[in-house]
């Protein structure tokens, strides 16, 4: 992920200072390179398992002249809030602790991760914009969805928590992700103030590919289909790219 971050930057500052265009005056067609995070609200069946969801991600995408966008995004999802915390009761003592391979304390921490990728259509709606390149901006887009619970045993070794016995624990769910965005893009006339900010949903509607739960083993899996919401604002960065500037010479 940060790899893939640093070269988008790469490849857009490769451009700039080379540019040339008149966003005050007309819309322009460019590519638009961009880095978001969002701060989602679980709902639907997703709140029973979450708490709040954070997204980083990065869009590659182009904006035509007639100020609509094209392109693909995806974000890495995370948060450290798990809504079952009697996952492991029956892994521990009479303490409470649950025992790595030498009988010491282990420490298991559960996260929560996961991931999207979209194809995702939008618009510029030139209102209430210093030009016609900024104003109102939705999107809307289909891609795949997955998350899981991610359980680690830090440097320890809890041989009823390793390798396959993650799987479990881990609530693996994928399925197809919808997502719509409505807000505010900003494209400035000059320098680097290029943002986009706004309201997210996403609409999830998936399955659980686990066949049991370790922590439930006489309950069977539901195999239904899921719909696992999140909601919440979202705000991005963007680089649009420019075309170099074409070299004039002179002779007398």
């Amino acid at each position: 992920m940060r790899n893939s971050f640093l070269l988008a930057f790469l490849i857009c500052f490769s451009f700039l200072g080379f540019g040339q265009r008149n966003v005050r005056d007309s819309a322009i067609a460019t590519p638009w390179v961009a880095i978001h995070y969002g701060l989602n609200a679980p709902g639907g069946d997703l709140k029973e398992r979450f708490g709040v969801i954070n997204h980083v991600g990065a869009m590659a995408g182009y904006k035509t002249s007639r100020n609509w966008v094209y392109g693909l995004d995806g974000n890495f999802m995370f948060g450290n809030k798990i809504k079952n915390p009697n996952m492991f009761a029956a892994l521990t003592d009479s303490y409470q602790h649950i025992q790595d391979a030498n009988g010491d304390v282990a420490i298991v921490v559960v996260n929560m991760r996961g991931f999207n990728a979209n194809v995702m259509v939008g618009k510029v709606f030139p209102v209430l914009s210093p030009n016609k390149n900024s104003g109102l901006y939705v999107h809307a887009g289909l891609g795949y969805l997955q998350h899981k619970i991610r359980v680690e045993t830090q440097d320890q070794v809890v041989p009823t928590l390793e390798l396959k016995y993650r799987k479990g624990y881990d609530r693996y769910t994928t399925g197809l992700n919808f997502h719509q965005f409505a807000g505010y893009a900003f494209m400035a006339n000059q320098g680097f103030v290029n943002f986009y900010a706004g309201f997210y949903i996403q609409e999830g509607l998936t399955y659980n590919r686990r066949d049991i739960f370790f922590d439930q083993p006489d309950v069977p899996v539901s195999k239904a289909q899921r719909l696992d919401l999140q909601y919440g604002f979202k705000v991005g960065w963007f680089v649009p790219v420019y075309k170099r500037k074409p070299k004039d010479y002179y002779f007398e």
